[in-house]
């Protein structure tokens, strides 16, 4: 008899991968300076390493969802990791810039998958009760790439060269399929071949669409700043590259706080909960504006460390919220639902930091935080009026 693996060490087994898919969704934006002089583009440019691979888990999470709805998820999550494992050594070894890209988008791919997968498996192996806590574990791996990955990544960047930042990355990802083949339960459900007509029926739920769109929205609204925060920390506030890694560190165990916090208050009324994050997101964006204006360093510090509390608190709710939604009504498409959550979660991404590139190159970098003010501010009022008519 096959003894039964522990609902947490299957959390910890997705922590583990999830702590290697974040690494590297948001190390070129501490790399961005390198990337810039490297192959001799404009930070604009740069830019499309956050966006474009936001695009490829865009497209990825739901497509591959359907192509694979019959695999086990234990193969499943191993060749996850092994496309993540391939996209990271083709970015670290590109000669040119177009490749690079292309390797973020295969690393985007297996991104994708694998968070809408994940999500699912989360939110089933634990009591209804602890859900959002669960998905917040599972996430806790992205929480701890921002406190760990991104900073140390940035580190090994400096003191070697840009591209070993992304070796390190494929070196967890081997780590992240090992413990996958020893973690994963081998018996988990099998969703099954997808059944295409859900696509119809999951986007002619207005509840549903109208679910994704506050997720886009409000997580993105974060991304029209923190993509260029190291030049904002570096030309705006007149920290060194050595202080700005000590900075993402500190940033990132405010997200820790806030991602962990954020899971607790939306295990009961999600909504309301969600609601008033948005309302702090936009409050922590206007902080950010004002230091910037200001140009004190120490304020600037403060202004980004409180950007880190409140900028991903959200993600456990905006995923429950949609999980929930799909069980009550379209029960059969769950998986599907949760992977294009996953998609409006980069879109969200792609737009916030397009848009960050938009009013860096035509108005300036000191403004990006007030775009996302508007995007979180949005997002608000969109959870606010479902609230109200639940009501």
């Amino acid at each position: 008899m096959t003894k039964k693996i522990s609902p947490k060490l299957t959390l910890l087994a997705l922590a583990i991968n999830a702590f290697a898919i974040g690494s590297t969704e948001f190390i070129s934006v501490g790399l961005m300076p390198m990337i810039v002089k490297q192959f001799h583009v404009t930070l604009a440019q740069a830019g499309l390493t956050v966006s474009l691979y936001a695009l490829g888990v865009t497209v990825g999470a739901p497509l591959l969802t359907i192509f694979t709805g019959k695999w086990n998820r234990r193969k499943l999550m191993m060749s996850i990791m092994v496309l993540f494992i391939i996209g990271n050594l083709l970015t670290a070894f590109a000669p040119t810039f177009e490749l690079l890209l292309t390797g973020r988008v295969l690393a985007a791919l297996a991104h994708g998958i694998f968070m809408a997968v994940s999500t699912v498996i989360a939110a089933n192996v634990v009591h209804p009760s602890k859900r959002a806590s669960a998905i917040a574990m599972m996430f806790m791996g992205l929480t701890v790439a921002t406190v760990v990955g991104v900073p140390l990544g940035t580190f090994i960047g400096q003191q070697t060269r840009w591209n070993g930042s992304f070796l390190f990355i494929a070196a967890i990802g081997i780590v992240g399929l090992i413990f996958s083949s020893i973690l994963v339960p081998k018996d988990l459900t099998i969703p099954g071949k997808v059944d295409l007509r859900g696509l119809k029926r999951i986007f002619s739920n207005k509840s549903i669409v109208l679910s994704f769109l506050i997720t886009a929205l409000g997580y993105g609204s974060t991304f029209t700043a923190y993509t260029y925060i190291s030049p904002i920390l570096e030309h705006e506030f007149g920290f060194s590259p050595n202080m700005i890694v000590f900075i993402l560190l500190g940033y990132g165990v405010m997200v820790a706080i806030g991602n962990t916090l954020g899971g607790r208050w939306a295990n009961q009324r999600v909504l309301a909960a969600l609601t008033k994050m948005f309302a702090a997101l936009a409050v922590a964006l206007a902080v950010l504006a004002v230091a910037i204006i200001s140009g004190n360093a120490w304020f600037g510090l403060i202004a980004v460390l409180l950007l880190g509390f409140f900028a991903f608190m959200n993600v456990p709710g905006l995923q429950l919220y949609v999980v929930q939604l799909a069980e009550e009504q379209v029960p059969n498409d769950i998986s599907l639902t949760s992977s294009f959550n996953i998609s409006a979660f980069n879109i969200g991404i792609t737009v916030g930091s397009l848009i960050g590139a938009q009013v860096t190159q035509y108005i300036g970098i000191n403004y990006t935080p007030l775009a996302g003010i508007v995007l979180a501010l949005l997002a608000m009022i969109f959870t606010a009026g479902t609230l109200k008519k639940m009501k």
